[in-house]
């Protein structure tokens, strides 16, 4: 009886799967229109609704650091109909906050790609290097400010982390999301901001902003002819990355096709030069991987949370 009632639930998964989709899919991203996840959400929904057959909406609930999305997806039917884009973001603040951590309330369903995260300045600063950033808020004695998504996120650890390894004195300002620090940027009513690359969509050729450097430890053809922060504060490294979760309790028969078709999608030559064309290398993963990944990211930044002094705001 046990291999027969084995046998019928495994027939019962594939039919649930051949099934799927029924209806249109949510995708969920944390941030604002122009944010680094809207853009990769926005580059993947055409393909991705024509192989799953059912339209694929991206569905922008910013704010709060991402924990807004996290709760939303806390709480959504676990059917396969709702997903979520996330990103070192969400994982740095759900971690801050302790609240829906991704490695634990969630259902992985695999890693889509990673991308560099730049520093952009206004270029009414008069800075041209990281090596004359740094000087210049030395020189400010503290009231260098930047812009960020919000506290804990990854443009805030970013400019923490170089507060920390380079010896300035920064003042965070949390904004609602990246495009929001950056409009400000661009305006001239903030100095400085840190942003995932396929944000710089937003800036090309823009003479307002100057983007110094890019936060990997070595050069990137995703951010070309960037200078590292590296090569001015020597061992300073962040990346960033892209994945999906679903719902807890969603059938893994759902998570195996929808990893099957991410898949697919972000390694078929025309999505892959889309993705690179704005910031992201496709580097598409097991859930069980992207599962591991995520365990291990969340015990190195909790590490860095508290080393650093960062609190809930």
């Amino acid at each position: 009886m046990k291999v027969l009632g084995y046998f019928c639930l495994m027939i019962g998964c594939h039919v649930l799967a051949q099934q799927y989709p029924s209806r249109p899919v949510r995708m969920v991203v944390s941030g604002v229109a122009g944010s680094g996840s809207d853009v990769v959400g926005r580059v993947l929904a055409p393909r991705l609704s024509e192989v799953l057959g059912q339209q694929l909406i991206v569905d922008n609930r910013s704010g709060a650091s991402g924990l807004i999305a996290a709760e939303l997806i806390a709480r959504a039917n676990p059917d396969g109909h709702t997903v979520w884009i996330v990103t070192m973001t969400q994982l740095i603040s759900t971690t801050l906050y302790d609240r829906h951590h991704l490695s634990r309330d969630y259902v992985p369903v695999g890693m889509m790609g990673g991308t560099p995260v730049v520093i952009v300045v206004n270029s009414g600063l008069n800075v041209k290097t990281m090596a004359e950033f740094i000087a210049l808020t030395k020189s400010k004695s503290g009231q260098m400010m930047y812009g960020s998504s919000g506290t804990g996120t990854s443009g805030h650890l970013c400019m923490e982390l170089l507060q920390s390894m380079s010896g300035v004195k920064f003042v965070h300002v949390p904004y609602k999301g990246s495009t929001n620090a950056l409009t400000d940027v661009i305006a001239g009513q903030m100095p400085s901001t840190c942003f995932a690359a396929p944000t710089m969509s937003l800036i090309t050729g823009n003479q307002k902003v100057r983007v110094l450097a890019t936060t990997t430890r070595t050069a990137t053809a995703l951010a070309p002819g960037l200078p590292t922060v590296a090569e001015t504060v020597p061992g300073y490294e962040l990346n960033g990355w892209y994945g999906m979760l679903a719902p807890p309790g969603t059938p893994r028969a759902l998570i195996n096709r929808l990893n099957q078709e991410i898949t697919r999608v972000v390694t078929e030559p025309a999505t892959r030069d889309r993705l690179l064309a704005v910031g992201m290398e496709p580097t598409p993963s097991s859930p069980e991987v992207f599962g591991d990944f995520l365990k291990r990211e969340t015990a190195r930044w909790s590490k860095v949370l508290k080393e650093a002094g960062v609190k809930p705001q």
